[in-house]
C-alpha cells in the first residue's frame, strides 16, 4: 500500500510539472521555445538508454507520437521503436533550457532512420517505415506551433545519400529543404543546424561521404543562419554507424553551442 501511495504521488507530481510547463507555453507562448529534430537514425538516436536519460528536466518537453506534450525522456523518437535510443535532441534541449531560465523548451522529434533526403519533400513516402517524413514533420510542427515559437531546426542526415547516384545532387536538395522548412514555419531566417556525419576509423569515408560532408560545410558558410556541428572525436556504439549514447549526448551539447554561435 505504501508503494501504491508513493506511485500515485509521483504521477501527481510529474503531471503537475507537465501542466505548469504547458501552461507557460499556452499563456506566454513567447516563453515556449520550439525545436524541430529531423533527419535519420543518428538524430533519432540509437544509443543505449541509461538512468540519466530517464531523468526529466522540469522545463524540457517533447511532443509525443500522439501530439501531446510530455516531459522529455529518452527515447524521444518513435521511428523504429525496437531499436530507438539516445540521440542528441534531449541534451541540446537541456543545455538550451539551462542557458534560458525563463523559457520552457519544446522539442518535436521527427527523424526517421534510414531516410534519404528525397523522402524529405512534400508527398514523399518512405516504405521502410511506411511514413511520409516531411509531411509528418510539418503536421507535427503545426501542432507544436499552437504552444510556442520555433527557434531552430536540428538536422542530422546524409548517410543514405552517400552513394554515387545521390551525393552529387545532395547539396542542391538540402538548400531546397532548408528553404521549404523555413517557409512552412513562417520564419525565413530560422536557425538551421547541420550535424556532421560520424567519423569512425573502422569505417573510413569514401568520396561520396566526403562530398556530402562538403555540402554540409559549404551551406554553413553560404547560407544565412546555418551552422555546421562537428562530430570530431565522437565514438560509435559498436556498429561503425551510430553514435554511442555518450557521443550523442555530447553532440547535442555541440548543437547548442552552434545555435548560440549563430545568435552572436
Amino acid at each position: 500500500m505504501r508503494f501504491l501511495g508513493t506511485h500515485i504521488l509521483c504521477i501527481v507530481v510529474v503531471s503537475s510539472t507537465i501542466c505548469h510547463s504547458i501552461a507557460t507555453c499556452q499563456e506566454t507562448p513567447q516563453d515556449c521555445h520550439l525545436f524541430l529534430l529531423v533527419g535519420q537514425s543518428n538524430m533519432a538516436g540509437r544509443g543505449e538508454v541509461a538512468e540519466q536519460d530517464r531523468q526529466p528536466h522540469a522545463r524540457v518537453l517533447m511532443l509525443d507520437k500522439a501530439g501531446i506534450w510530455q516531459l522529455a525522456v529518452d527515447p524521444l523518437h518513435f521511428d523504429k521503436p525496437k531499436i530507438v535510443g539516445v540521440g542528441p535532441g534531449r541534451s541540446f534541449a537541456i543545455a538550451y533550457a539551462d542557458a534560458h531560465p525563463q523559457a520552457t523548451v519544446g522539442i518535436v522529434p521527427c527523424a526517421v532512420g534510414g531516410s534519404p533526403i528525397d523522402t524529405w519533400q512534400p508527398g514523399a513516402h518512405y516504405s521502410a517505415t511506411d511514413s511520409h517524413p516531411y509531411d509528418d514533420a510539418i503536421a507535427r510542427a503545426k501542432v507544436a506551433l499552437q504552444s510556442g515559437t520555433f527557434k531552430g531546426i536540428l538536422w542530422h542526415q546524409g548517410e543514405s545519400d552517400s552513394k554515387a547516384s545521390l551525393s552529387e545532387s545532395y547539396e542542391t536538395k538540402l538548400v531546397a529543404l532548408i528553404d521549404r522548412f523555413r517557409n512552412e514555419l513562417g520564419t525565413p531566417n530560422l536557425p538551421f543546424l547541420i550535424g556532421q556525419l560520424g567519423q569512425f576509423t573502422e569505417r573510413p569515408w569514401d568520396e561520396h561521404k566526403v562530398r556530402v560532408d562538403q555540402a554540409h560545410r559549404q551551406l554553413a558558410r553560404r547560407l544565412t543562419n546555418v551552422a555546421f556541428v562537428s562530430s570530431s572525436g565522437l565514438e560509435h556504439k559498436g556498429d561503425d554507424v551510430h553514435f554511442s549514447a555518450h557521443a550523442a549526448r555530447e553532440l547535442g551539447k555541440r548543437y547548442y553551442l552552434a545555435w548560440e554561435g549563430l545568435q552572436k
